[in-house]
């Protein structure tokens, strides 16, 4: 297998798990919470290369990508649903990574936030326009492993590893953080933000942007399960510098500049400067992935013809509605609303809808009559149960939680 094809995993996984929002949410959580939630992020990097893994299958076998399951399984009412409330998440995810974008540009070069916003909106265009699918997936994935700086920062803290350990088993909350409510608000959200719906739709979108067919599975399987735990352990590396430089400090980090501080005290400039980098690029892959991933969903669902590598004008609803998603959620950046507080809203609404993904992607992987010899075995269809009922419970908590926390204030 060429190495290159592992890269729509991992733009997938660091335009999913480490974006904005991950970048602040888990620094967060290791500042209150020390190393308590990692296990959150190990059950949930499970969840996501179970849900990758099938719907790249069924994209490989079937030639359908997610929405177009969606709108066979749901129903066209239901199923217009479910695409409008994906795509608002989208839409909100995409505004609030242009912001992150910007702020980025701004730590780098200076510069007026909006004049920024700009300029990184039309630089994200220009980007998108340009390139290939494949060149998008190694540009984005390739330069957003700058955020190896953070693991490198972890390593340079020496945290007792032995209590980073103790962090990936289930337990209560450390007696002197701010409550058992606030920890299961945090560990509500880092869950859905490793299972955000719109890496799904931009996975299997690429599987058949891509053309695989049944000799690519084993593609598909390792850029599922090499992409996201690359990620997890980026997530699990925020939650690490958090909890040594943040935590001991009593220091509650809300802003995205306040995130290169650890990487600063323990690795110094050229460790900043690689953060930086990283960090421009994984938020930027997350914001065409995002814009990306709504224009196929409204392609797939409708039934019209798509694909990053046609002309636009052979392709004119997926073309306007990946534009308009990078647009409009430049006019929201705009206004000056924080992109953290955007991020965090579009986490915790993805996980209601996740649901409405996730199933129908497990009934078609399970069914024999559709898939043949590749359908679930019984280990994978068992544990798409018991992720579905973790999505379940998760989707029914986090408006609840979002409120009676304040988002997580307390």
């Amino acid at each position: 297998m060429n190495p290159l094809q592992l890269f729509l995993g991992i733009m997938s996984s660091l335009g999913g798990f480490v974006d904005i929002g991950e970048l602040v949410f888990a620094i967060q959580g290791g500042a209150k919470f020390g190393y308590a939630l990692l296990w959150v992020i190990a059950v949930g990097t499970i969840g996501i290369i179970l849900y990758a893994e099938m719907a790249g299958r069924i994209a490989a076998v079937l030639h359908k990508p997610t929405f177009e399951i969606i709108r066979e399984r749901n129903g066209h009412a239901s199923g217009l649903a479910v695409l409008i409330a994906s795509n608002l998440v989208n839409l909100m995810t995409c505004a609030a990574e242009v912001g992150g974008i910007a702020i980025v540009l701004q730590m780098l070069f200076g510069g007026e936030y909006r004049l920024m916003i700009v300029a990184g909106a039309g630089l994200l265009l220009l980007i998108v326009f340009a390139l290939k699918f494949e060149w998008l997936e190694r540009l984005f994935g390739l330069l957003g492993l700058g955020l190896l700086a953070y693991a490198w920062a972890a390593v340079s803290l020496q945290p007792d590893w032995q209590e980073v350990a103790l962090g990936l088993v289930p337990a209560p909350p450390p007696g002197d953080s701010p409550g058992l409510l606030v920890f299961v608000y945090f560990g509500v959200g880092i869950f859905s933000s490793v299972l955000m719906p719109y890496e799904i739709y931009f996975y299997s979108s690429g599987a058949i942007e891509e053309k695989w067919t049944p000799k690519d599975l084993p593609t598909n399987f390792l850029n599922a399960v090499v992409g996201f735990t690359l990620g997890a352990i980026l997530v699990m590396a925020l939650v690490i510098v958090g909890a040594r430089v943040f935590g001991p400090a009593d220091i509650d980090p809300q802003m995205l500049a306040s995130t290169v501080v650890p990487v600063a005290a323990a690795i110094g400039t050229k460790g900043v400067l690689l953060a930086l980098l990283g960090m421009l690029f994984a938020i930027g892959g997350a914001a065409a992935e995002t814009a990306l991933a709504g224009a196929y969903n409204i392609a797939q669902f409708y039934g019209v013809r798509w694909s990053k590598d046609d002309k636009p004008r052979d392709v004119p609803v997926f073309t306007a509605g990946w534009v308009a998603i990078v647009v409009i959620g430049t006019c929201i950046a705009m206004t000056g609303v924080n992109p953290v507080n955007i991020v965090e809203l579009s986490v915790i609404f993805a996980v209601v809808v996740l649901p409405f993904t996730y199933f129908p992607i497990l009934q078609v992987a399970r069914d024999r009559r559709l898939m043949g010899v590749h359908v679930n075995n019984t280990f994978i269809t068992t544990l798409g149960w018991i992720y579905f009922a973790l999505i379940v419970a998760a989707s029914l908590a986090a408006v609840p939680l979002m409120v009676a926390t304040h988002m997580g204030a307390g």
